[in-house]
């Protein structure tokens, strides 16, 4: 019975945090670089974590990556091969504090 009731009281808590927390929406992040060896993307979103969402890449070059993110304002870059570059088919940009530029995604 106690085994019983600590399970239900894990389902009551999920259910509640589930209600308080937004939902997250399913973000495709692409790149096309057909020369490069390793692509990954990092942002807010993940804290500039480069390893954590590394990018695979189609049998056209083009690098992608989905992700789940909480809706807000994220700034990104994509790292290809150890350098931080821009999608340069990608519009929606803002200084950084680096002097530099990072895309922006607002969900």
């Amino acid at each position: 019975m106690a085994k019983k009731k600590s399970q239900n009281a894990a389902n009551e808590k999920g259910a509640n945090s589930s209600q308080s927390q937004p939902s997250k929406k399913r973000v495709t992040f692409s790149l096309e670089a057909p020369q490069a060896t390793v692509v990954a993307v990092a942002g807010d979103f993940n804290g500039w974590d480069a390893e954590k969402h590394v990018m695979k890449m189609d049998k056209n070059g083009c690098w992608q990556k989905i992700i789940m993110v909480p809706p807000g304002r994220y700034e990104y870059k994509f790292l290809v091969d150890g350098a931080w570059m821009l999608n340069p088919n990608e519009e929606c940009v803002c200084l950084n504090s680096f002097g530099s530029k990072n895309h922006v995604l607002e969900i």
